[in-house]
């Protein structure tokens, strides 16, 4: 049987020729997508009328047992007169050209392969190939010339196959055996859950019919696998080649990762992989990417096809461990290592900003993959707030000042640049806390500029300067969201001292959300607190032809005794209520047995009521979530919660923090949780813009700006005690708010028997 590849030209001669270190010179630039596109546009406009440009080319190569299919457009093709036909391939660069061809063989291989595919198509029995560099900023050329017969252009397309062979083989092997597998896979539990099956079944059409699912379903449902499964199922009826399972949080991650394992246990051959933040992942105690700080970094694309061969071999569940244990083995960069594998894996498991944040998505991902992918946007309720982070901006007058002052000397440009910036926002400072619609082009375009005069002097540096580094990429983030801006947005100014602090925000997501997300077969947004359904749709650009889905608890709601103690936690009732707040939740702790976790809108509030907490009963144990907890500190936390323990612990965490979502502590090891206020956000400047922007929209902007998000963190810290048909325990919720309806609305059907107090 004959094996199907299909790859790009240009991934395949990637894959063969890269070579040399992660970022050798220094630095990356920030906008090299554009900068070529221009590039080319200029170059192509000078091609003479019979000549053609974008030209896409095919063609499948045997090899052994493997065919072979490559396609890709090639810039230009050039007719002569005396009939002879030249491949043109372009390239823009950032760097001062020089002897260009001996450092990019890539792209002498990529221009070869066409003028191969085009002789073979039009019986030509030679090619010339030629390079045309650019220098974006300069608009300086250069150009290469080789001439070949059809022959030497055969042996070099045929030695380039070989060499991609190993990976090739290995490759059909296993989508073969993950096909077959995924199409055979059993349900690994038997037996569904209430509810479980509705949901399954909902992510499988939702796949099936190319649309997009907003799913609401309560906790202890078992989300995860009932996401993963169909999903699955769904490759091996090829309707899908990639899933992409995206999280907030490394916990949920983590749940991510053991139905995976699952799965593979229950005999799915599935290659998934888990990309752990750079700063996390690193080796080194500096996070610098340069071949020169970094051994890892160090002739990184030397060896990493290697790495990828020898992991894809021998591991199926690519976790962190796994990853760092074959980056220590190859001497590669564990971050860009799990890159590098999230293109070749069926699954990944990544932070939201790999698929939404315009500054880091995996940008290699070209549309015919995102047709066959699958989004799975786990705890989806998290990713409002984190879309309007994604796409805001801000700019420090301090950074600018700095960089005018340590380049007056060694770089005018430079300096004459961050200047300009510099004097802008300090003329801001009579603006402070105006908020503004239109966005202002006069710094719009001198922030540019700054990042081009920046950029320049980046490239050229052998030693990058960390300042200049860090203002480069604020204000290049800073002039992208510019090019974002619209009606959805607003700016304004906050002054403190000699500080200008400018910023960008976005008030509504919905529609970058939806662009980012667009070229995508699929997209299932799920979590146990997706309520009120249409605010979630609005704001993570739902549509009215998408599919939304409800299910309830499958639990009997005696499982859980619900009450409500109407005392006031308003800020300007805190100290009043201290004390009788704390002598109800010891008297609540007597009546009820095991351990509790007790939610608290913020770490000030939560330390006071522990401090008297701690007075009133010293001798009970207790446990308080700090701020900034490093990932053992965390677990710490939540191992300390056992089950049957002889001494109940009692627990401080925050609301909306990390032990009040995502986590499981099943049976003895909770028995209740305590929820201290509504949830609200913090009243602030903020807030109250996004608040005044949807109350003009139409909508109750109140609620949309301090109810529904706080409710929300209610909801996932209540969602704690529940996890499983044998969970029983009790949820308190403390505030006289909880008895008005506007609350009692978002409450879950198996909440609205509580009792109060």
């Amino acid at each position: 049987m004959t094996n199907v590849v299909k790859i790009s030209v240009r991934h395949l001669v990637e894959h063969v020729f890269r070579s040399g270190s992660i970022d050798s010179g220094g630095f990356r630039s920030a906008n090299p997508l554009t900068d070529g596109t221009k590039a080319h546009q200029k170059i192509q406009k000078t091609y003479k009328k019979d000549d053609q440009k974008e030209v896409y080319l095919k063609a499948e190569i045997p090899f052994e047992n493997i065919s072979i299919h490559v396609d890709g457009r090639c810039d230009g093709l050039l007719f002569q007169e005396d009939g002879s036909v030249t491949v043109d391939e372009i390239k823009s660069t950032s760097h001062v050209l020089g002897t260009t061809e001996e450092t990019y063989p890539v792209h002498w291989a990529q221009a070869v392969f066409y003028a191969y595919i085009y002789a073979l198509d039009h019986e030509l029995a030679s090619m010339t190939i030629q390079l045309t560099y650019v220098q974006v900023k300069t608009e300086e050329q250069k150009q290469f010339q080789r001439y070949m017969t059809l022959t030497e252009l055969e042996d070099f397309v045929m030695e380039v196959v070989s060499e991609y062979a190993a990976y090739a083989k290995a490759k059909t092997q296993h989508i073969n055996d993950r096909n077959t597998s995924s199409k055979a896979l059993a349900f690994p539990y038997g037996v569904y859950r209430d509810g479980q099956r509705k949901l399954a079944g909902s992510v499988y059409k939702t796949i099936l019919d190319k649309k997009v699912l907003f799913a609401k379903a309560s906790t202890g449902i078992g989300k995860t696998i009932s996401t993963i499964f169909p999903a699955v199922k769904s490759i091996g009826e090829g309707n899908l080649q990639r899933i992409f399972y995206l999280t907030a949080k490394t916990i949920t991650r983590q749940a991510a990762e053991e139905a995976f394992q699952l799965l593979i246990e229950n005999g799915l051959e599935m290659k998934v992989v888990t990309i752990t933040a750079k700063d996390k992942i690193c080796f080194q105690e500096e996070t610098i990417c340069t071949a020169e700080h970094c051994p890892f970094a160090e002739g990184y694309y030397d060896r990493i096809n290697g790495a990828i061969l020898d992991i894809f071999e021998n591991e199926s569940l690519m976790s962190r461990t796994v990853i760092e244990a074959y980056a220590r083995k190859h001497r590669v960069c564990p971050f860009e290592f799990s890159l590098d594998l999230a293109y070749t894996a069926d699954a990944v498991i990544c932070d939201y900003n790999y698929i939404f944040d315009p500054r880091v998505s995996l940008k290699r991902l070209i549309e015919d993959q995102k047709k066959q992918a699958v989004l799975l946007v786990d705890e989806a309720h998290n990713l409002v707030d984190r879309a309007r982070e994604m796409y805001s901006a801000v700019l420090f007058k301090s950074s600018f000042l700095q960089v005018q002052k340590e380049y007056k000397d060694m770089n005018g440009a430079v300096a004459k640049a961050a200047k300009a910036v510099n004097v802008c926002l300090a003329e801001k400072r009579k603006q402070a806390n105006i908020v503004e619609k239109q966005l202002d082009e006069d710094l719009a375009v001198l922030v540019e500029t700054f990042t081009e005069v920046a950029e320049e002097e980046l490239v050229q540096s052998e030693e990058s300067n960390q300042l200049l580094v860090d203002t480069y990429f604020a204000a290049s983030t800073f002039a992208k969201i510019c090019r974002l801006y619209d009606k959805r947005f607003v700016s304004y100014v906050e002054t403190d001292k000699n500080e200008v602090r400018m910023k960008l925000l976005c008030l509504d997501p919905s529609y970058l959300l939806q662009q980012m997300g667009k070229g995508f077969r699929s997209k299932v947004f799920f979590s146990a607190t997706l309520t009120p359904a249409d605010y979630y749709k609005n704001l993570l650009g739902g549509t009215k032809d998408d599919y939304v889905l409800s299910i309830p608890s499958p639990f009997v709601h005696e499982n859980a005794e619900i009450l409500v103690k109407p005392l006031s936690t308003r800020y300007h009732d805190r100290e009043q209520t201290l004390l009788p707040m704390v002598k109800f939740i010891l008297d609540a702790l007597k009546k009820h047995e095991g351990n509790f976790i007790i939610f608290f809108p913020s770490y000030n509030y939560m330390n006071k009521v522990f401090e008297a907490f701690k007075t009133q009963a010293p001798d009970v144990k207790t446990i308080v979530q700090e701020t900034g907890m490093s990932e053992e500190l965390r677990e710490n936390f939540l191992t300390a919660f056992k089950a049957s323990a002889n001494e109940r612990l009692v627990g401080f965490a925050v609301l909306g923090g990390v032990f009040s979502e995502g986590v499981d502590l099943k049976g003895d090891r909770l028995s209740g949780v305590m929820v201290v206020g509504v949830g609200l956000p913090q009243i602030g400047f903020e807030r109250d813009i996004i608040k005044d922007y949807f109350t003009n929209e139409g909508h109750n902007g109140f609620d949309y700006a301090y109810v529904y998000p706080g409710m929300n963190k209610v909801l996932q810290a209540g969602g704690r005690l529940i996890r499983s048909e044998d969970d029983q325990g009790t949820i308190v919720l403390i505030d006289d708010r909880f008895l008005q309806l506007k609350y009692q609305k978002l409450f879950p059907e198996e909440w609205r028997h509580y009792r109060v107090v």
